[in-house]
């Protein structure tokens, strides 16, 4: 029998050992676990952060593309306005004239 107790007190203190590892090993994961999981939050607030500046630089300088574009625009259109003001006064005289002569022979 005391062999048998002796059989069994060790089983149990081997039992005892295994489940304080077992005990250890689910800390460590756990802690692991906690770990990975705020260093995932970091770099998803970073990424956010990065994200934004990326998206803000890309709207300054689509904004300005667009600005200079419009300018472009709108100097190219002047320069049209002066040309057919330009014809269009070069040939008022022709059309007083013209009108002139058809008012005078009503």
């Amino acid at each position: 029998m005391t062999t048998e107790r002796s059989l069994l007190q060790k089983i149990r203190e081997k039992e005892l050992e295994i489940n304080v590892q077992v005990d250890e090993a689910r800390r460590e994961a756990d802690e692991t676990i906690a770990r990975a999981r705020k260093e995932a939050d970091e770099i998803l607030k970073n990424a956010e952060i990065e994200g934004k500046a990326a998206a803000q630089a890309l709207t300054l300088r689509e904004m300005e593309t667009v600005t200079r574009e419009i300018e472009a625009m709108r100097s190219a259109g002047d320069g049209e306005v002066r040309t057919l003001m330009e014809k269009g006064e070069g040939n008022l005289p022709k059309a007083i004239e013209k009108i002139t002569k058809v008012v005078a022979l009503e």
